[in-house]
């Protein structure tokens, strides 16, 4: 059995539900099998507790089909990868799921505690990064975010440790914007292209599948702002570094009924004409999933009424923003941070119902 996710392997899980889920609940991208409902995992205590309500959730929502699992080294203190990768031994062991069934994505960049956080900040990063070489003071960005190569192997490899996989499916540079609050663009596409480097490699070596950027800011602005991203400079730098075939085939970014920045601004340029970030992803080939459909839960509750008419039967606030966000033809995923039982039924009774039409999403739109 294959140590990564596979065509073969998604299709065979997405035929699994065929019976009870709707026919497209599922999407083709990167020649995968992506649930249209992830499962996010960046809110919670930093405690035991916590570290088994993800578990038991990632177990369950496995079992109602939801194959996209998405985390972060920095999520809850390391806790959450390995939350997940405690799961996934049990239901590899237990033949619930195989590997290949899976997708599963993380992200390295900002500076991770290790289970709690430490007495002393300083002493914590000179033992762990600074004195075994894997970073150097002069490496940190505003004091809790590294891109270098040296930093990003390190994490890479104890993401994957932590997960207790062999292969990532979809690594991502956590908020490249970050860098710059102190880098000029020139270092900053330096900085990149050493990162892209460095992770086309780790393609190579059978670490990764693919990789990609999740941002919160840097898509969703102006270009005059200090923190845009293009896309296209991003393409650019693939490019340069690994040719036509690069493998820099993901982005990740908040989307959700208070923030549709995605889809409403043209902020992104492609051959000099200014499109959203969904239609320059699309044109481009990307794979869009999109990060905080919930807004951290603020629109599980007190969504205006006529929210109800247009994405009907659904049961809950939370229920229809997450239909808002699947329903969107460019989203191949929307991520929905999962830590209890009840919610994962809860959120995947969606999956129930095919998206919403492209007619009744835009009278959303019209009446907001």
């Amino acid at each position: 059995m294959n140590n990564y996710s596979t065509h073969e392997g998604t299709a065979r899980y997405r035929d699994r539900f065929k019976d009870n889920l709707a026919q497209n609940h599922f999407n083709e991208s990167q020649n995968l099998w992506f649930s249209s409902i992830g499962f996010g995992s960046y809110l919670g205590n930093h405690d035991d507790q916590t570290d088994s309500n993800y578990q038991n959730a990632l177990k369950h929502a496995i079992g109602l089909g939801c194959n996209h699992i998405d985390t972060a080294i920095n999520y809850r203190f390391q806790r959450s990868e390995r939350a997940i990768g405690s799961a996934l031994e049990t239901a590899f062991n237990e033949g619930t799921v195989n590997r290949d069934e899976l997708i599963i994505a993380t992200k390295g960049g900002y500076i991770p505690f290790d289970s709690d956080p430490p007495k002393d900040t300083r002493k914590y990063f000179i033992e762990t990064f600074v004195e075994p070489g894997i970073a150097s003071p002069e490496d940190i960005i505003a004091g809790s975010h590294c891109l270098t190569p040296n930093y990003i192997k390190n994490q890479l490899e104890c993401s994957l440790k932590n997960l207790g996989i062999d292969c990532i499916d979809i690594y991502y540079l956590h908020n490249p914007e970050e860098q710059l609050r102190e880098l000029s663009r020139e270092s900053f596409s330096k900085r990149v292209a050493s990162a892209f480097e460095l992770l086309e490699t780790k393609v190579s070596d059978g670490k990764i599948k693919i990789y990609g950027t999740a941002t919160w800011n840097g898509y969703r602005q102006e270009p005059t702002e200090a923190g845009y991203l293009s896309l296209e400079d991003f393409v650019l730098i693939a490019k340069e570094v690994a040719g036509e075939n690069h493998n820099f085939k993901v982005i990740q970014l908040p989307f959700n009924l208070a923030m549709p920045e995605a889809l409403t601004l043209r902020n992104q340029p492609l051959g000099g004409v200014m499109y959203s970030v969904f239609e320059a992803a699309h044109n481009l080939g990307f794979t869009v999933i999109a990060s905080s459909s919930l807004l951290q839960s603020q629109l599980t509750r007190n969504l205006p009424d006529f929210i109800n008419k247009y994405l009907k039967n659904l049961n809950s606030d939370a229920q229809r923003a997450i239909q808002f966000v699947r329903s969107i033809p460019e989203i191949t995923t929307a991520l929905i941070g999962m830590s209890s039982v009840k919610h994962v039924d809860e959120n995947m009774k969606v999956a129930e119902l095919p998206p919403a039409s492209e007619d009744d999403i835009k009278k959303l739109f019209e009446k907001a």
